[in-house]
């Protein structure tokens, strides 16, 4: 038997040799010239690649000799440069996707037959002997033609995509903003959507579900078969029950306190059918249809559904899809009983549902950019093949290291399960777009490594970008697929190299991958997160450093629960008790991070300021390669970092002169809504009113260093000032809550009774004349009187109902008036105590500055500074220009946070500042 003996460059060329590298030559070979030899030109021109390539090819060899491994080692810098040939096309389909989704057709006609005959007689030139720049453009031509093709191929799928919203019966309907009756199949799990603060009331939840209409009948009772996607909105019935205020719906789940509230309109909301529905379910509706809010979406109509009635079912989903619906269901009941953000975060981790999510869960995730782990990505399925094909790290190994070689399969029939798990994968998640593009992002990348030539990867992503954009046009103006691309693409490119010379320094391997690829995904992703959020975060890479070694094993346990809960729900709850350990791990590094003072700095949020950052970035890696060889500038880099995100107050107030030393009382800017904070000692402050968003009265709070709040004032209780609330609770000892005595809106009044209810804090009503002191801060309640005599003073609705306060504190007098109107006040000017409110020192102008104000009680106050909170550009007019005019005639300096800021109040009667922030 004749034994094949491989040459040495054997194994470099099945692990990082380009697929059309020519094989080494011998040394005679090598030293031929033109001259010896006659060879064609472009013979010619290789001739010098081929003399260098032995010595090349013999490093490499020693390389792979010294790696101990059969095979020998992949590295990114031993496999050739990167091959980048797909780029192109997958960029150029990307554009034009995004540019003829909306054009005409004759536009697109134009392009594509342009771009395909161009393509065509590139293709169909014979290259002939020109000069040597004619033959470099002779070469490009077949890369040329493709981008051609590409281009062609994407613009003509969204000139198809796009005009199916253009045609048919429903874009017409929508125009005219009729009401329709038609039969819809759902293409979305129905989401509920958070409440929101509108002016002075709070926007109840309803639920989105996207579908495509299948019938319409239209005016003329003909009924139209179509297939137009729109988006449904259903108006929920959440009234408040007949029940004692701030008890729990029966049945609805018990929340934490920083969770969503028991007895809330949420609450009541999630238990409205419509959320029980599946994707593919066919619905009978009636709803009032209009065009998008927003040009560019691929809906053609938002239609609003009326009333929370029971959904008219006329088929259910399929059968893949009921599978996959018992599946998230027993994924949903595996987790019931795990602590509340474990609980919350479980199903968002596996499966996408954030059902659980509260809001200031989902706000910490945001803030440390860690929102990603509550989507599907790639990540997720990337975990899934991981463990059925091996380690992404041992590529050249993976199909010995999987589950699926120790149980034997082989490794075809692994390609196969493989693409069975994509297949369930995309069920049970859903068919959401952004489902299909972490299936197809992770099962390419992760398949590219298991080949073990790790410079394949690229070209594996310019494919998935390629096919998927030609397949769903749309993703082109997605935000979601421009962060999944260009993290890949971090991942693939920077992060190696970034590895290999953190670990050339001396950091451990692990520690250097890990730190190197959330490093690399934060640099390439944060200017677009700050076009969407107008925020930087500082914490973000060490977060996501954190978070990197929860996240496999809280995932991987998660689908044992969810594959395991339909047949054997004590193991389910098993493993599902396991996972809760790494979700509750990643839930305290996001809440952490986000209450650190300096966790994020405000960024223009425009394409203008993510240009902007990006220079920022690439400086800060440019001056970072220079420091890197110097430690002692590195450690005095990391120490300012350090101090910019702990922020201590006696050196912030040195840098940025905010707070003032000797603050007395803070106007927060919280847009269009009340808070303010009285000083009354070291890290203490008495709270009134919480304004319309936790977060915004969260980070004033932050930004002062106040810890203890004795007592949070809610001066009534309309959203703008109390749907803040659980930003004032959240991380803060509270003594007490006061409110009005006036108890409407009800669903306010359940709000704040239950999230008193749920941290312990004793809630009780202001009344005219009560005085409470704390340190050197006094008040006295002038506003409003006791309940039997309010209707005869007017009374008559929350706004004159508000708690007034009188405020004295190091000399100063202050006076609050939250919103009061104009009867309320002619009543409090001839009340009692209208001689203690002459002359004030500063005015909290009622109602936001509305031109609702009673000149004689302005004439009697007569303040030194008047402070007005209102949102800029609000819709109201707020501040009113009389009212500006009336105050500025009385003598007081008008601040307003609109234009401002925050306002400080500081100094004493005889040096009384105000300072804007």
């Amino acid at each position: 038997m004749t034994r094949r003996t491989e040459p040495p460059h054997a194994p470099d060329d099945r692990h990082g040799a380009h697929p059309s590298a020519e094989p080494v030559q011998a040394p005679a070979a090598t030293t031929r010239t033109p001259a010896a030899t006659p060879r064609t030109p472009a013979a010619t021109t290789r001739a010098p690649a081929a003399t260098t390539r032995a010595p090349a090819a013999a490093t490499r060899t020693a390389v792979h000799a010294a790696s101990g491994k059969r095979l020998g080692a992949a590295r990114p810098r031993q496999e050739g440069p990167v091959d980048l040939r797909l780029v192109p096309p997958a960029l150029g389909a990307w554009a034009a996707a995004a540019l003829f989704l909306d054009r005409s057709a004759g536009w697109t006609v134009c392009a594509v037959v342009g771009c395909a005959v161009t393509a065509g007689l590139l293709l169909a030139c014979r290259a002939t002997r020109r000069r040597s720049h004619g033959e470099r453009w002779g070469r490009h031509r077949p890369a040329v033609a493709a981008l051609l093709l590409c281009v062609a191929a994407s613009a003509a799928s969204a000139g198809l995509h796009g005009a199916d919203l253009r045609r048919g019966p429903v874009p017409e309907l929508a125009r005219r903003y009729a009401t329709v009756t038609a039969e819809v199949e759902l293409t979305s799990g129905p989401r509920l959507t958070r409440p929101r603060v509108q002016g002075n009331h709070e926007a109840p939840p309803a639920v989105l579900v996207d579908a495509d209409v299948r019938r319409v009948e239209q005016a003329d009772g003909t009924v139209a078969t179509t297939r137009t996607p729109v988006r449904m909105i259903v108006d929920l019935d959440v009234g408040t029950p007949e029940r004692n205020p701030g008890a729990p719906v029966p049945g609805a789940p018990e929340r934490d306190p920083d969770g969503a509230d028991p007895g809330t309109a949420p609450d009541r909301a999630r238990a409205s059918p419509w959320l029980g529905l599946l994707p593919t379910t066919r619905v009978q509706v009636t709803a009032r249809s209009a065009p998008p809010a927003v040009g560019g979406d691929r809906i053609a109509a938002l239609w609003r559904v009326r009333g929370g009635a029971t959904p008219d079912v006329v088929a259910g989903p399929s059968g893949a899809q009921r599978v996959a619906g018992r599946l998230r269901a027993g994924l949903r009941a595996a987790t019931d009983d795990l602590p509340a953000d474990a609980r919350a975060l479980l199903p968002g981790l596996v499966v996408g549902d954030t059902a659980r999510i509260t809001p200031d869960l989902e706000e910490a995730f945001k803030e440390t950019d860690l929102a990603h782990t509550l989507a599907v990505s790639g990540a997720n399925f990337t975990i899934l093949l991981a463990l059925l094909l091996g380690p992404p790290g041992l590529a050249q190994l993976s199909e010995r290291r999987g589950l699926a070689p120790r149980l034997g399969v082989p490794l075809r029939a692994t390609a196969l399960l493989g693409a069975a798990l994509a297949l369930g994968f995309a069920v049970v998640c859903g068919p959401d777009p952004s489902v299909l593009r972490a299936a197809a992002c992770g099962g390419v990348a992760l398949l590219a490594l298991a080949t073990g030539r790790r410079r394949s990867l690229v070209p594996a992503l310019a494919t998935a970008v390629l096919l998927l954009v030609l397949y769903d046009p749309w993703l082109a103006r997605s935000y979601g697929f421009l962060l999944s691309v260009l993290a890949t693409g971090g991942l693939l490119t920077l992060a190696p190299r970034w590895s290999t010379a953190l670990r050339g320094r001396g950091v451990p391997p692990r520690l250097a991958e890990a730190l190197a690829a959330a490093a690399a995904a934060q640099a390439v992703c944060a200017p677009v997160v700050t076009v969407l959020s107008a925020r930087v975060s500082l914490v973000g890479v060490p977060c996501n450093l954190l978070a990197e070694f929860a996240v496999a094993p809280a995932t991987v346990l998660g689908f044992g629960a969810l594959a395991t809960a339909p047949v054997a729900m004590p193991v389910a709850e098993v493993m599902a008790w396991c996972a809760s350990w790494p979700a509750g791990w990643l839930a305290r590094v996001a809440r952490t991070g986000a209450a650190l003072p300096g966790a994020g700095v405000d960024w223009p949020g425009s394409w203008t300021g993510a240009a902007s950052l990006a220079l920022v970035t690439v400086g800060v890696l440019l001056a970072g390669r220079r420091l890197t060889r110097h430690p002692w500038w590195c450690g005095v880099c990391v120490l300012a970092l350090v101090v910019a995100v702990l922020r201590p107050a006696p050196l912030t107030r040195v840098i940025t002169g905010w707070p003032p030393p000797d603050w007395r009382l803070v106007m927060c800017d919280v847009g269009q809504g009340d808070a303010m904070v009285l000083a009354a000692g070291q890290g203490t402050g008495v709270v009134v009113d919480a304004g319309p968003d936790p977060v915004l009265v969260d980070r004033c709070l932050r930004s002062l260093g106040i810890t203890r709040v004795p007592l949070v004032v809610l001066t009534h209780f309309h959203a703008d000032h109390v749907a803040g609330l659980p930003g004032v609770l959240r991380g803060r000892s509270v003594g007490a809550i006061e409110t009005t005595g006036f108890e409407e809106p009800a669903d306010q009044v359940d709000f704040v009774r239950a999230r008193a209810a749920a941290r312990k804090i004793p809630l009780r009503h202001a009344v005219a004349g009560e005085r409470r002191r704390t340190g050197a801060l006094s008040w006295q309640v002038v506003w409003p009187p006791p309940p039997a005599s309010s209707q005869r003073l007017g009374v008559e609705g929350p706004n004159d109902a508000s708690v007034t306060l009188l405020v004295r504190t190091a000399g100063l007098r202050l006076l609050l008036l939250g919103d009061l109107e104009p009867p309320a006040q002619r009543a409090l000017a001839g009340s009692p105590v209208a001689s203690a409110l002459e002359g004030v020192d500063v005015l909290k102008v009622a109602h936001h500055g509305s031109a609702h104000q009673d000149p004689g009680l302005l004439r009697r106050a007569a303040p030194r500074v008047a402070l007005i909170s209102c949102g800029a550009r609000n819709m109201y007019g707020h501040p009113a220009p009389g009212t500006l005019v009336a105050l500025r005639a009385q003598g007081a300096a008008v601040l307003r946070t609109d234009r401002d800021g925050a306002l400080a109040v500081a100094g004493t009667e005889e040096g009384l500042r105000v300072t804007g922030r």
